[in-house]
C-alpha cells in the first residue's frame, strides 16, 4: 500500500504506532497490506481480532462454525446479550467492522478441512490458532508446514496461558513437535475447568502482538519459544522448543 493512501484520517487513527520508531510508516503500511486468518473467535479470539483490527490489519478472515451462547460473554468480548445465538463470525464481524471500517472481514462459518483449509492457509500472510482443542490445533499445524506459513498459537485455562509462534522458516520447530505424543482424550477446556475471563484477555492480547510483530518485522518473536504464563501469582517465564528430527509433520 502506497504512502498516498496513509489519508489524513488513516494518520490519524494509526499515528501513535506510526509514531514508534519501530512502526513508522514502513511498518504500517505492511501492516494495511496484510492478510491474516485467525481460527476461533472465542475467549482468545475476541482480544486478537479486535486489536489486529484496529491497528489496520488489511484483511481478516475469522473461522468459527459456533453460534454465541450466554456463558460465552463472560470472556468473549467481541460478542453481547443482543448476539446470543447468532453465529459467532456474524457477530464479530460486525464489531469489527464498527471499530474499523478500513479493515477487511471474511468471515466463514464452517469448519475448515482438507483442499479448503490449505487454501486458505495458503492466501494468509500469518495464521493466528485461537482454538481450544488439540485435535483442530494439530490440523491447523499441519496445513501450515505444509504451505510455510508462519502460526502464532495460544491457549488460556483457569489462571493460565501459553503463547508460541512458528515461523516454519528454517530449523523452525511446529506445534507438533511440542505435543508429540498428546493424547487429545485427556485434554482439558474451560467448560469443565473454568477460566478467568481477562487472562483470555491477555493471552490474545500477546498473540495480537506477535503478529503484529511478525506482519512488521520488528522485535524478537517467540519462534522456537514457549511463554508461560500463571496469573494467579503472576509468573512468566519461557522456555526453548527443539525442532523433533523424528516429528511425523515437520521432518
Amino acid at each position: 500500500m502506497a504512502n498516498k493512501d496513509l489519508n489524513d484520517d488513516a494518520l490519524l487513527r494509526y499515528s501513535r504506532q506510526i509514531m514508534l520508531p519501530q512502526i513508522g510508516f514502513e511498518g504500517q503500511q505492511k501492516i494495511l497490506a496484510a492478510k491474516v486468518l485467525l481460527f476461533g473467535v472465542g475467549g482468545l479470539g475476541s482480544p486478537i481480532a479486535m486489536y489486529l483490527a484496529a491497528s489496520g490489519v488489511g484483511e481478516l478472515t475469522i473461522v468459527d462454525p459456533d453460534t454465541v451462547d450466554l456463558s460465552n460473554l463472560q470472556r468473549q468480548i467481541l460478542h453481547n446479550t443482543d448476539d446470543l445465538d447468532k453465529p459467532k463470525v456474524l457477530s464479530a464481524k460486525q464489531t469489527l467492522l464498527g471499530l474499523n471500517a478500513q479493515t477487511k472481514v471474511r468471515a466463514v462459518n464452517e469448519v475448515l478441512i482438507g483442499d479448503m483449509l490449505d487454501k486458505e492457509v495458503s492466501r494468509a500472510d500469518i495464521v493466528v490458532d485461537a482454538t481450544d482443542n488439540f485435535q483442530t490445533r494439530f490440523v491447523i499445524n499441519k496445513a501450515c508446514v505444509k504451505t510455510k506459513t508462519a502460526l502464532v498459537t495460544g491457549a488460556a485455562i483457569r489462571f493460565e496461558g501459553q503463547v508460541a509462534v512458528f515461523d516454519m522458516l528454517g530449523d523452525c520447530a511446529c506445534y507438533q513437535c511440542l505435543y508429540p505424543d498428546m493424547n487429545s482424550e485427556l485434554e482439558e477446556n474451560c467448560s469443565e475447568t473454568g477460566v478467568l475471563g481477562s487472562v483470555t484477555g491477555l493471552i490474545g492480547s500477546i498473540q495480537a502482538t506477535e503478529v503484529i510483530k511478525l506482519i512488521a518485522n520488528v522485535g524478537q518473536v517467540l519462534s522456537n519459544r514457549l511463554l508461560l504464563i500463571d496469573a494467579l501469582n503472576m509468573d512468566w517465564h519461557s522456555v526453548k522448543i527443539k525442532k523433533d528430527p523424528k516429528c511425523v509433520v515437520c521432518s
